[in-house]
């Protein structure tokens, strides 16, 4: 099993322990880019991607570096509802 197919299966569990470079690399891998916000952004963070013209936003979590469920929750319903996992 590779890295990207753990991460699959572990956002997939519901881990409580699902950090924010986690969500990142799967995100990548699944062709979605960071969308630039300027120099201070804040910790809203966008995610594209352009072959579906797909955008997920969502909050970088602080100070912790682990997702809260319902955020984790909801990028998963959206990768389900566009197909693309």
């Amino acid at each position: 099993m590779s890295k990207f197919e753990k991460l699959l299966a572990k956002m997939h569990s519901n881990s409580k322990k699902f950090s924010w470079d986690e969500l990142t690399r799967l995100l990548h891998g699944l062709g979605f880019e960071d969308i630039s916000n300027g120099k201070t952004g804040g910790s809203r963070r966008k995610f594209y991607n352009k072959n579906k013209n797909i955008i997920i936003n969502l909050h970088k979590p602080h100070p912790s570096p682990y997702l809260k469920s319902y955020a984790l929750k909801q990028v998963r319903l959206k990768l389900v509802e566009e197909e693309i996992i």
